[in-house]
């Protein structure tokens, strides 16, 4: 996956004159606070130059990650067409270019951000998504945000992981209240991420929310740890990417966990797909999650005939729906 042209040249603009040492520099920090999952009281992006060390190495990765959770929800909701988004911590306006490369009909978007520092740098980003409006609100994430009004589209993307757990469901619950028709959160794929999911997962189903994606239920959650349940993108590196995180190959695969919870149903199916497919001549072996509310393989062979043939277009990922 690779981010938009016009978001792509616009990164490259925000990055010109900005000494490659320097940045690779900021990036290793910004890169030891993702993984550590810290919290500090301080903002991962809390000044300029770990805003632009975002845009060259974590970026792409959390836009392919956001922009896969939302073709989910065009699956599960084909006819959804959201004209209003609020997406709170918003960064650089990641979710905003993903939603705008998603659904055409996006007219509007409110950015809840509290860094002045990355809001700036979202700001001018924005300027290249006409004719879609996104306007910047400075707010804290943990607020209230009394002058919102609800929204289509509601979006928390990686920011689960910088707050204290006991501040999860009081968000959510602010967050579903925003919520016009569908709310998504996106979280980094660790078993700690999954776990944070699994915490909105159960709220929203006491607010009485439809889950859309990835579950195809709303039972208890059947995986049992040190299992989890994640997924994964494989994102297309550019030359100052590579350099910046001082990485060889042309990619790498960002894994991530959300949820995508509407005050819609979706349209049912039977299974998601859990882990990239095994396959060999005449077998396919899965890793299912399906609507009954339980885990596991399932083996399919040729003599399956056109359920096998199905099988073998399969991805990580992917949602199987009934014939």
């Amino acid at each position: 996956m690779e981010l938009p042209a016009a978001l792509r040249q616009a990164v490259d603009k925000a990055l010109e004159g900005v000494p490659l040492p320097v940045l690779k520099q900021a990036a290793e920090v910004l890169s030891r606070r993702y993984r550590a999952e810290t919290r500090d009281g301080r903002l991962h992006l809390s000044d300029d130059l770990a805003a632009k060390a975002y845009l060259a190495t974590r970026l792409p990765a959390t836009y392919a990650a956001v922009r896969a959770s939302l073709e989910a929800v065009t699956e599960a909701r084909e006819n959804f067409a959201p004209r209003s988004l609020i997406d709170v911590g918003a960064g650089p306006g990641t979710v905003f270019w993903a939603a705008r490369d998603c659904w055409d009909s996006l007219e509007d978007a409110m950015l809840v951000e509290t860094s002045p520092a990355i809001r700036a740098v979202g700001t001018d980003l924005a300027r290249h998504a006409e004719p879609v409006t996104a306007r910047y609100l400075a707010a804290d994430v943990l607020g209230k945000f009394p002058d919102l009004k609800p929204a289509d589209l509601v979006t928390l993307a990686y920011v689960l992981d910088e707050l204290p757990p006991e501040k999860i469901e009081p968000l959510v619950d602010r967050l579903w209240a925003l919520t016009g028709d569908t709310l998504v959160i996106v979280e980094p794929g660790t078993p700690a991420g999954w776990q944070r999911i699994l915490r909105v997962r159960t709220r929203l189903i006491e607010a009485g929310a439809h889950l859309i994606a990835p579950c195809p239920h709303s039972q208890e959650c059947p995986l049992v740890a040190p299992d989890w349940c994640h997924f994964s993108r494989r994102v297309a590196r550019s030359r100052l990417h590579r350099l910046a995180k001082g990485g060889e190959v042309p990619w790498e695969d960002e894994k991530f966990i959300y949820i995508a919870a509407s005050r819609h149903a979706g349209e049912a199916f039977e299974a998601r797909v859990l882990a990239p497919p095994q396959a060999s001549s005449g077998m396919v072996r899965l890793k299912l999650c399906d609507a009954e509310g339980t885990a596991g393989e399932r083996l399919l062979t040729r003599r399956d005939g056109t359920a096998f043939k199905a099988a073998r277009k399969l991805d990580w990922g992917d949602a199987i729906y009934s014939e």
